[in-house]
């Protein structure tokens, strides 16, 4: 068997997912033709489907190493980078790529979701505008990479609330592809089924004919349909069909991606062994003058509108969903995938605030000027410690809910975070519920002055006394745009929350649990 032949295998086992041979494979390849850049970003390839990126920069250096001019390896080595948080390195990537070939189309792509990423809607849709050009102007072009440009297009007007045009993009894919099953997700997520709403039928019976007809090995397109019906199914109150779909949903995930509830076990009890005698009065105050307002608590328990309830604010910028705290507090703290106490205490005693410092520098690709910034990264529950420590100026503002409707919302939504593989399981999320609401009291004994507390029941019942309250802890004074949220454009959303958060601020989502209790008894019984 020839060389080419041999790496037509290792490509095969790229698209199958079989990262570990695809590695092995090209390496024993290099042994025998060590300057062989092709195999050298194919091992990348693979380390950045196991989530190595680390790993899959040093490989793409090397690919480029043989041939700088590999300006596949080079767009590859500019994801990774981006995934790494080095923001600035992979816009230059992107852009030297861009210069040198102008109409190679996955830098555009990949420079637009860059773009998506730090906020920047207008530059990310003017790329995949250039891309959907450039391959409509060649005869040549696959259909499917012209699709998946669109759909991040449509995807991207929806993060800024243009449903016009997501309509728009919608209607030209589904003329390509009739069965695009992100299409048909999305067009359920802006829909209200309704029984006397002949349309809405219409796409439900569609939806269920293309269930039928995806293979279960298609799994993620059979767990995306799954949730979409359901979904469906809910708003036309057809609670045991909702209830069917959802459980095929999550099984399905849960046989491919297991949980890692153990994990998040683990990280939990490390942090509270680890605060339990750290003196919190020792602060790093040392800070520049941006204050951050972290926006935290349970995964779909309201921070998302409680963020654009803040980020409506005149003085604030809604910065969304980060990762930047996990990353920074990763690179500084963790050693053999535990937090080390030492390293906490040595920085609480330094001058500079390193810790504050690495955050700050994640926000020089945003385009803003306000000195207020709010990140809205639920999970963070875990950090109000690190929080407390090197985020001297910040706030802290804990978002929860009814525990049955949370996690009856996180049932029926599916997560793309292999950190949220707890999420398709009754069992696991009772038991995440019960690890968040140990760690929060755990907190609240060691900073309670630090958390204020935002109830999501009495935020929609009581809206305009809570907001004041909200606004009174975070300093600020009253602005009457923070009553309306769904009319704050200046903040995209990119998380499942899109839908609601769009609309005024609504109270049916209230004991919405009721309406599944015999079907998701197991998960309600384990809750504390």
């Amino acid at each position: 068997m020839d060389l080419e032949e041999k790496i037509k295998i290792l490509q095969n086992h790229l698209k199958s997912k079989n990262f570990k041979k695809v590695i092995d494979g090209s390496l024993k390849l290099i042994n025998k033709t060590p300057n062989n850049d092709y195999l050298y970003n194919l091992i990348g390839m693979a380390y950045q489907g196991l989530s190595q990126h680390e790993n899959s920069v040093k490989f793409f250096r090397m690919a480029l190493d043989y041939n700088p001019n590999n300006v596949a390896a080079k767009n590859n080595y500019g994801n990774s980078l981006k995934a790494l948080g080095k923001l600035e390195a992979s816009k230059k990537c992107f852009e030297e790529i861009l210069e040198a070939n102008p109409n190679y189309i996955n830098a555009y792509n990949n420079y637009a979701n860059l773009k998506t990423l730090v906020n920047d809607y207008e530059g990310a849709i003017d790329l995949y505008k250039k891309a959907i050009d450039i391959l409509k102007n060649n005869e040549n072009s696959p259909n499917v990479t012209l699709v998946n440009i669109l759909f991040s297009l449509a995807v991207a007007y929806q993060s800024e609330n243009k449903i016009d045009e997501v309509k728009k993009i919608i209607d030209e894919i589904l003329l390509i592809d009739p069965s695009h099953i992100g299409c048909h997700k999305l067009i359920s997520s802006v829909t209200k089924y309704s029984n006397d709403d002949q349309n809405s039928l219409a796409h439900l019976k569609k939806m269920e004919q293309l269930n039928v007809n995806i293979d279960i090995s298609n799994f993620e397109k059979k767990v995306d349909l799954n949730y979409a019906l359901a979904k469906a199914h809910e708003d036309i109150k057809n609670y045991e069909k909702a209830y069917e779909y959802l459980l095929n949903a999550n099984e399905l995930k849960f046989s491919k991606k297991g949980s890692n509830l153990k994990d998040e076990i683990k990280a939990v009890e490390n942090i509270i062994k680890i605060f339990d005698d750290i003196n919190f009065q020792r602060s790093n105050t040392n800070s520049e003058t941006k204050k951050i307002i972290f926006i935290l608590g349970m995964p779909r328990s309201g921070t998302t509108l409680v963020e654009q309830i803040v980020a409506s604010h005149s003085k604030v910028y809604g910065a969304g969903e980060l990762i930047y705290l996990q990353q920074v507090l990763k690179k500084n703290f963790v050693n053999d995938s535990k937090y080390n106490k030492q390293s906490i205490i040595d920085n609480q005693n330094l001058y500079k605030n390193i810790i504050f410092s690495e955050y700050i520098d994640y926000f020089k690709l945003y385009n803003f000027h306000e000195n207020i910034i709010t990140d809205k990264a639920p999970q963070n529950f875990r950090f109000i410690g690190f929080i407390k420590l090197f985020f001297p100026n910040s706030k802290v503002l804990h978002c929860f809910r009814n525990p049955k409707d949370n996690c009856l919302s996180l049932y029926k939504n599916s997560f793309a975070s292999n950190t949220m593989n707890w999420t398709n399981k009754q069992e696991d999320i009772a038991e995440y519920y019960n690890l968040y609401s140990k760690i929060m009291g755990f907190w609240k004994s060691k900073v309670p002055e630090f958390i204020h507390d935002v109830e999501y029941e009495k935020l929609v019942e009581n809206k305009e006394s809570e907001i004041k309250k909200i606004l009174n802890f975070c300093e600020l004074e009253w602005d009457e745009k923070c009553l309306n949220p769904h009319k704050n454009s200046k903040t995209p959303i990119k998380t499942v929350s899109i839908s609601q958060a769009r609309q005024p601020i609504y109270k049916t989502s209230l004991k919405s649990s009721d309406n599944f209790d015999k079907y998701l008894e197991k998960m309600y019984s384990l809750l504390k």
